[in-house]
């Protein structure tokens, strides 16, 4: 008879069930993961309360650590108890961008927590040879917010920044954003302004390392001045996908990160500033490179351990299972002030690493 654990199964738009299921076993190159940590990310929101996912049912959850339980045959380079961090995406590595090493762009990829069962669980399966172990003393909770840093710093690397240039944060006090003004700050930034309507957040982005936060656009208006060398944008809303065209300076950048749940148009005015100024607007897509995972997640690590890279301080909840479904739909809702929210599937009872 098969092993159960608890997981939190999405049925339909709304319909998340905590429930008692099967345990994964590890196939073939597989390992099972305890979930240490699980973070909320805002794709999560429209998954699980508008959108959809790809199938159902579905565990949802892809920002995610765990502890290796159990090694699948011809399993090397980790071992039971090792901590590791799970880059979300798994991609095909035969489509012709991952050929080129853009694993970002892949065309055929599989994907914790939308595509195959993700991390509001107990336990969770997958391939072992995409596994990043954790460096030592690094904690768990830091070990699940590893995704989020990593897509800010893909983001800013999308760009020129460099030492001495005036860069923006939209959605600054959001995780992404906070990682994004911290990554400024690591590479030179001269002065760093984060923006976003809650003044909570704001005020987070300070602890981040932001010169500047401010809430509304009449106070980013009065600190504009000739505009940002780069822009980052985080939060997907359309109005403010405009406003970083209209604060970006001559031969600025604006990086859009933030996936919008409608149409984006550019107003005729921000329009003409896009044109006259030359500014450059990219996308940006996850949060890999190569060698698989890529630089942003090794990165990442490097800084989470030596301390330059702050996290815990943006922690707002730390939730058990049983929260699941009420919490993300409060954080969809925008009825409590959130910024990281964890989820400890298995308590806070777990092997120091």
């Amino acid at each position: 008879m098969s092993e159960k654990m608890k997981a939190v199964v999405m049925h339909a738009v709304g319909d998340i069930r905590l429930e008692e299921i099967d345990k994964p076993v590890a196939g073939p190159g597989e390992v099972v993961m305890k979930i240490a940590a699980c973070g909320v990310c805002g794709s999560d929101l429209d998954r699980m309360y508008k959108k959809g996912p790809h199938k159902l049912p579905l565990v949802t959850g892809h920002e995610f650590s765990g502890y290796i339980e159990e090694l699948g045959e011809g399993v090397e380079g980790v071992e039971v108890g090792d901590l590791v961090t799970v880059p979300p995406m798994l991609p095909c590595f035969e489509c012709a961008p991952c050929v080129q090493g853009e694993f970002s762009l892949c065309e055929n990829y599989d994907y914790y927590g939308s595509r195959r069962n993700g991390a509001y669980a107990e336990y969770v399966a997958g391939p072992a040879n995409l596994l990043l172990k954790v460096p030592a003393g690094l904690d768990a909770r830091a070990a699940a917010m590893v995704d989020p840093a990593a897509i800010a710093l893909h983001a800013i690397w999308r760009t020129k920044l460099t030492a001495g240039s005036r860069v923006a944060v939209m959605g600054g006090g959001g995780p992404i954003g906070l990682f994004a003004v911290q990554w400024a700050r690591i590479m030179g930034a001269t002065d760093i302004v984060a923006v976003d309507v809650s003044e909570e957040k704001a005020k987070l982005a300070l602890e981040a390392g932001a010169t500047t936060a401010v809430s509304s656009t009449e106070e980013l208006e009065k600190i504009v001045g000739s505009g940002f060398d780069v822009v980052v944008e985080t939060t997907g809303v359309p109005a403010v996908a405009d406003q970083s065209v209209g604060i970006a300076a001559r031969h600025g950048e604006v990086t859009l990160i933030g996936i919008p749940n409608a149409p984006v148009e550019i107003s005729a005015g921000n329009w003409a500033r896009l044109m006259r100024l030359e500014i450059n607007i990219c996308g940006s897509w996850n949060s890999f490179g190569a060698p698989f995972p890529g630089a942003e997640w090794t990165t990442t690590l490097e800084h989470m351990a030596n301390g330059n890279l702050l996290w815990e301080f943006m922690i707002t909840h730390e939730e058990p299972l049983e929260k699941v479904a009420e919490t993300i739909r409060n954080m969809s809702e925008r009825t409590i002030h959130s910024s990281k929210v964890l989820f400890l599937p298995n308590g806070t009872d777990l092997p120091t690493n």
